[in-house]
């Protein structure tokens, strides 16, 4: 297209010579031309305009005559290989068609813009309501590095009602005489799967806490029979925990044990049916605090009232306690867990007691 276009202005820059020459005034000597004669338009003949110097630029615009913004240069936008060129919205589909022919020639003969990488597909039109992400800044706030003032003072107040119901539980604790707290103590016991589904559970690891939150036992117990299921990701048992040379305790030795410790105490604990069940052992009703039976610890459902687990309990009851069993069980923190949720309804759950048997 540009070599028939030099052709062309060539062949009509050397015709209109040859008229000047022919034409010219007898007042010219040697055939010269006068330079400051004008020059003649022989384009108005075959009715079309002769090309100037300045058409050699491309206007960014379908059409300088029809649209004022012929002058305007392109709005774009680089991501990666790909120039995302702004077409106007309020032009016709000729006109469109007229804009983006113009626009990728300017695009490649502009020596404003570098785009030396980009390739003919890589040009992509697009309007304002298409990709405003691209073609228009996010106005996303930028994260905060650091608290604000008023995040600070809601985090210091919230520390501080921690802080003051903590210490009304302790002093409320430290109220109960010695010989009282002396009677309690929470028991916890980690299972594992046996027969050919290892559904049977049968006694791994037992754990006793006082009221103080001492540990007074705990031991892996040795499994007299084959595990099929070890339940590690929820026990934490491994096959080296309940061996013999590691450690581990018989399990009669162990049964012997835990009774010497349970007599003549009030047993806390959450869901101690299936401990006792492992244990194959018992405890009077009357000296039991199972925090999986408390009524205002229980959910109603279906037309009765349910046991929760653990885990919830601890979280809504016990300040701190966030992350209590996020991974694998522990015996000693789930005894000291049940104690601690009993200390806090201790003086309420004890009056029941004492009004029921009255």
């Amino acid at each position: 297209m540009r070599e028939r276009r030099k052709k062309k202005k060539k062949f009509q820059e050397n015709n209109t010579d040859q008229s000047a020459t022919h034409h010219g005034d007898d007042a010219t000597n040697d055939n010269q031309l006068d330079l400051n004669a004008p020059r003649v338009d022989t384009s108005a003949s075959t009715g079309k305009k002769r090309p100037r110097k300045d058409d050699a630029v491309t206007t960014l615009s379908p059409s300088s005559d029809a649209n004022p913004r012929a002058a305007e240069p392109l709005t774009t936008k680089k991501v990666g290989r790909t120039l995302y060129v702004l077409i106007p919205s309020d032009l016709s589909s000729k006109q469109a068609k007229k804009f983006r022919k113009d626009a990728r020639r300017e695009i490649r003969h502009s020596s404003r813009i570098s785009y030396n990488e980009i390739d003919y597909d890589d040009i992509e039109f697009v309007t304002q309501q298409d990709m405003p992400s691209i073609l228009q800044p996010s106005k996303k706030k930028r994260k905060k590095d650091f608290p604000s003032i008023k995040e600070l003072l809601k985090q210091k107040h919230q520390t501080e009602a921690i802080q003051k119901e903590e210490s009304k539980l302790q002093e409320k604790l430290n109220a109960v005489p010695e010989a009282i707290r002396a009677k309690y103590v929470a028991l916890d016991c980690e299972m594992v799967g046996i027969g050919t589904d290892g559904k049977k559970s049968a006694l791994a690891r037992v754990s006793i806490v006082d009221w103080n939150l001492a540990v007074l036992l705990d031991t892996f117990v040795q499994v007299p029979m084959r595990v099929t299921d070890f339940r590690t990701h929820v026990s934490g048992v491994e096959p080296k925990h309940i061996k013999n040379n590691n450690g581990a305790m018989p399990v009669n030795e162990c049964r012997d044990k835990v009774a010497k410790l349970l007599k003549g105490k009030i047993l806390v604990g959450h869901a101690l049916t299936n401990d006792f069940k492992a244990l194959m052992t018992s405890h009077p009703k009357e000296m039991i605090r199972d925090t999986a039976k408390y009524r205002p610890f229980q959910r109603y459902g279906n037309g009765k009232w349910r046991a929760r687990k653990l885990r919830d309990l601890v979280k809504e009851n016990l300040k701190g306690k966030e992350n209590f069993q996020a991974g694998e069980h522990d015996s000693v923190q789930d005894a000291m867990a049940s104690m601690e949720l009993f200390q806090v309804v201790y003086s309420q759950w004890e009056k029941e007691i004492e009004n029921k048997s009255r």
